[in-house]
């Protein structure tokens, strides 16, 4: 193991009616922004639950609504201006991953004189942010209880992951019933990020991690056991909770401890091919990783091996490691299919047209991939693979 630092100050409220613990965190008479979707919580009951929360604290509300699936950089600056005009004391992202993402950008956009975007790409640093917490609708970025966003630039067709020890919420409400209302393919695709994140943070070169890959391979093997009963049943409180909590525990820093952190390439050229195409992003995960997998197989089938045989339970009886490790991948493109998540990025009527552009904005950051390092004709096979 390497030495490591673990830190999280977020507050994590989780279960059945835990939004009534609003009125206890928040301080009285604040001005409070209000950061929402597309309408989905007045349809639920959500927004409303937390509204009558906010009446209890005679907090000023103020609202922005209508963030993007993938969060575009336009959203932000709309965020921004209303925190700097209205005095906004302190944000509430009721949503899922993209509008806390959203919400992290204009928390340090409204405490920057310049425009959001130089803090996003790292042309300006980050030196504070106002304070923010979620109220959870969307098992799948695990973006409740980290400091990590991805904010959409459509203007030049740029996707960008970035992050900041000052964008941790200060507190998260996860309901597992306010994600009843998320439909099935959303829920598919929340299935599908939270294993990606997993399978990221698996794949490292650091030797003697035995607790954190056992850690990682049982969570594996509870969604992929998970995941299909729920999808059965979405009003399931049960299995929701479940995906639930695998979801923020996947991406929350605890999988990362002791390691080198893991490989992250998938999610650098998926961000890449919804920038150019605006494609749900777990469907891109579902197309690229096992193609991912295939790819670094061929040169180190060992790590993928091990996936195989302890997270499918694939015999490695009288075959090679190279064998085993494709059996391996494609056993999760099967599985993800199963669930009905997307095989092919011709399934997003996606072909090579555009390629040369995707590959560009995978490195629109230098140095992709840790476990297996990418250059351009790396990235170029795994997208050839995946059509």
């Amino acid at each position: 193991m390497n030495t490591f630092l673990q830190y999280n100050p977020t507050k994590l409220y989780f279960g059945k009616d835990e939004v009534k613990q609003l009125s206890t965190i928040l301080d009285r008479g604040k001005n409070i922004l209000l950061v929402y979707g597309g309408g989905s919580i007045k349809r639920n009951g959500v927004y409303d639950h937390v509204l009558a929360e906010l009446e209890k604290v005679d907090a000023s509300v103020y609202e922005l609504s209508g963030v993007e699936p993938n969060p575009r950089l336009t959203t932000v600056r709309k965020g921004v201006k209303i925190c700097k005009t209205e005095g906004i004391d302190f944000i509430l992202a009721v949503g899922g991953g993209s509008v806390i993402d959203c919400t992290k950008a204009i928390s340090v956009g409204a405490k920057y004189e310049g425009d959001a975007w130089d803090l996003i790409t790292g042309k300006a640093p980050i030196k504070e942010a106002l304070p923010f917490g979620t109220v959870l609708t969307l098992a799948a970025t695990g973006s409740e209880m980290n400091s990590v966003s991805v904010i959409t630039n459509w203007e030049t067709k740029d996707k960008l992951g970035w992050g900041s020890p000052f964008v941790f919420p200060v507190f998260s409400i996860l309901d597992p019933a306010y994600t009843f209302s998320v439909p099935r393919d959303q829920t598919i695709y929340g299935i599908v990020d939270s294993m990606s994140h997993a399978l990221e943070h698996y794949f490292h070169r650091t030797e003697n991690t035995p607790m954190i890959d056992g850690f990682i391979e049982s969570l594996l093997r509870t969604a992929i056991a998970t995941g299909p009963q729920l999808l059965e049943d979405l009003q399931s409180f049960k299995h929701r909770e479940t995906m639930m909590y695998i979801s923020t525990t996947a991406f929350n820093g605890t999988l990362s401890n002791g390691t080198d952190g893991g490989d992250w390439a998938t999610h650098r050229i998926e961000h890449a091919i919804s920038a150019v195409y605006d494609i749900p992003h777990g469907g891109g995960l579902a197309v690229l990783f096992p193609n991912w997998l295939e790819h670094v197989a061929e040169e180190d089938p060992s790590r993928v091996k091990r996936l195989a045989v302890n997270v499918f339970g694939i015999s490695p009886e009288g075959k090679n490691d190279i064998t085993v490790a494709r059996e391996g991948a494609k056993a999760l493109r099967d599985f993800w299919n199963s669930l009905g998540a997307p095989s092919t990025l011709r399934d997003y009527d996606i072909d090579d047209s555009e390629f040369d552009a995707i590959v560009e904005k995978t490195f629109i950051k230098p140095g992709v991939g840790t476990y297996k390092e990418m250059d351009y004709d790396a990235v170029r096979d795994i997208l050839k693979r995946s059509l």
